[in-house]
């Protein structure tokens, strides 16, 4: 390969990251269906990508072994899991009830390959903290987990089970404290419920809040900033709620200034960042408007801290601009930077007709809706309650701390029974909007139509090799 295409190593890297990564290629072949915005192929584009900069020399590959149905009830209901090793698309009509009662439908379809497709999120996670956790990696990267929708009982916002709540309880038989970062555009309300209750686990998520242009709440509609937690935890769940049009320069002042507090209040021993890449500008759901330089810089930061680091996916519905900021965050933890011709390779076309890394995003000149009042107000906030907790709190002295156990958090029927009711109160309250489902997730600019130009509609389908945006 011409040296035009070949990663750089950074000047500036003040030590060599041990950098594991995870990836199996039967992501591929998972197809949520026609007109379904997500598409985990994004994950292939990705791969072909980091290859093609010849980034495997940088880190340690590895194809995760499949999460087990054991490791899975860890933190979901056997219930729940059950039903979805179970069903498929040509069984479905005889879990009518089944599929209402666990959320089952238009966002989170029945397709080929469902259960098989936790798996491989779920193995990738949790690999990537046991790689932590036995000290043989630095920083570890599953760009297929970051599945934070996904609840104890149900499926929600295209994720099924929680490949983060499960590599959290497993980081948390190693370290006392647990950091997760979440740079999705909608709220990771399926983590903060997982650890509401305590503060093993403090909460970060930077956020698209509000109403929406027809009449409903931008999903999930969680993630206000007096989310604070309950009992132990709280304090320890943090919200950063925006408003559309978060660019660079906003973004990246108040990330840093919430996380340098944060690290050093809270002195973490393990940090595990979900980089939804929806919060880019002219995605398809997002209304953010972040640079692939800007998205990456909130990585780059969180890396600088030097704690030990998992990197996970997450959202990304516009997806050739999820491979180009992925494999650029993948440069940076490896310390390398990336020329900005994309390599001749596979998947080449896809990224005309500039063939750049960083090309100019749609809808990056979007007005920016938050004032610099209103990012003040939310960063004092922050600043306020972090001044409620102590520093380095819950387990220090045990060695290695007590195991995490979710489910005891909630304890049994009657809780349960409770929980169930919570979270269909909160799926009705998103559904007050004239048009549930994929359209909850975004306004206007920014959603799925039918009719723009992706291969779905020009004859593509589950026999496609590659069925992506164009």
């Amino acid at each position: 390969m011409s040296p035009q295409f070949r990663y750089i190593p950074s000047s500036t890297a003040h030590r060599k990251d041990r950098v594991s990564y995870f990836y199996d290629d039967d992501v591929s072949t998972i197809y949520y269906g026609k007109h379904h915005p997500m598409k985990p192929q994004r994950m292939t584009l990705t791969h072909d990508l980091v290859m093609a900069y010849q980034l495997d020399e940088r880190m340690d590959i590895f194809q995760p072994r499949l999460a087990t149905e054991d490791e899975i009830k860890q933190f979901h209901v056997s219930e729940y899991v059950d039903f979805l090793r179970t069903v498929t698309p040509d069984n479905q009509s005889a879990f009518k009830d089944a599929l209402q009662r666990f959320n089952v439908g238009d966002d989170c379809p029945i397709f080929s390959d469902l259960y098989k497709f936790c798996r491989i999120s779920a193995g990738g996670s949790l690999e990537a903290a046991r790689r932590i956790n036995a000290g043989s990696s630095d920083i570890a990267i599953n760009w297929s987990g970051g599945l934070h929708h996904a609840k104890k009982i149900e499926a929600s916002g295209f994720c099924y089970v929680n490949d983060i709540v499960l590599c959290i309880m497993e980081l948390l038989r190693f370290h006392g404290r647990v950091l997760y970062i979440d740079i999705d555009v909608h709220h990771g309300d399926g983590v903060q419920d997982a650890f509401i209750k305590t503060d093993r686990v403090m909460t970060v998520s930077f956020h698209r809040y509000g109403p929406t242009g027809d009449g409903g709440e931008f999903f999930p509609g969680t993630g206000a900033l007096e989310e604070i937690g309950k009992d132990r935890g709280k304090y320890y769940a943090i919200n950063v709620p925006l408003k559309a049009g978060m660019d660079d320069s906003a973004y990246l002042e108040l990330f840093k200034a919430v996380m340098d507090e944060v690290m050093v209040k809270y002195n973490p021993g393990a940090v595990v960042l979900q980089c939804g890449a929806d919060s880019l500008g002219g995605d398809r759901l997002g209304t953010f408007c972040l640079s692939i330089a800007g998205h990456g810089e909130c990585v780059a930061h969180m890396k600088r801290k030097g704690v030990p680091l998992v990197v996970l996916g997450g959202g990304g519905y516009t997806i050739r601009n999820v491979a180009r900021a992925w494999a650029n965050e993948t440069a940076l933890l490896c310390n390398a930077k990336l020329p900005n011709d994309i390599p001749p390779h596979q998947y080449y076309n896809f990224y005309g007709p500039d063939h750049k890394l960083h090309p100019r995003l749609a809808g990056a000149q979007a007005r920016n809706e938050n004032s610099a009042q209103d990012l003040q107000r939310i960063k004092e906030h922050v600043f306020e309650q972090l001044r409620r907790i102590a520093h380095a709190p819950s387990v220090q002295m045990h060695h290695p701390p007590p195991s995490f156990d979710v489910r005891s958090e909630e304890g049994d029927a009657a809780a349960l029974e409770a929980l169930q009711a919570s979270v269909a109160d909160k799926r009705n309250r998103i559904r007050t909007g004239p048009a549930f489902g994929m359209r909850a997730h975004g306004t206007g600019e920014g959603e799925w139509y039918d009719d723009e130009a992706d291969q779905d509609d020009q004859g593509g389908g589950e026999d496609e090799s590659m069925d992506v945006d164009k």
